[in-house]
């Protein structure tokens, strides 16, 4: 376990998340599946026609990122926020770029956009 993450339960590649305009262009939208210590939680951020995903969790202490439901970015939209102690990661690769964990990485998460739908691709992403 890295930071109080686990990958609990995945849903097998292109389990459809949902479409892709159910996430509003430059925000995010949350995810979980399983429960108990099989929970897993994840979220999306959109740009566009591209989505990032990454484990709802941020590396400092394992706390979920959003205070209030799919909200993940700060007030701006230019970069996720962690709730809890106010780090900020970039969108495109989860980099922390200030905070208490500043050069660490979100846990990314492979999806990807077919037809319309965010879909799993399966597992981390590389």
């Amino acid at each position: 376990m890295r930071h109080g993450w686990h990958r609990g339960v995945t849903p097998a590649p292109g389990y459809p998340l949902c479409a892709l305009a159910e996430i509003p262009d430059g925000g995010g939208r949350g995810f979980v599946f399983g429960g108990g210590t099989e929970r897993r939680a994840i979220f999306v951020v959109r740009r566009g026609d591209r989505v990032f995903a990454y484990e709802n969790s941020c590396p400092h202490v394992g706390t979920p990122l959003d205070w209030v439901p799919d909200q993940f970015l700060d007030r701006d939209g230019a970069h996720i926020l962690c709730s809890t102690h106010g780090a900020l990661f970039r969108i495109e690769d989860g980099y922390c770029l200030s905070g208490p964990c500043a050069g660490d990485r979100l846990s990314q998460v492979a999806v990807a956009v077919r037809d319309g739908m965010v879909v799993m691709r399966g597992g981390t992403a590389s």
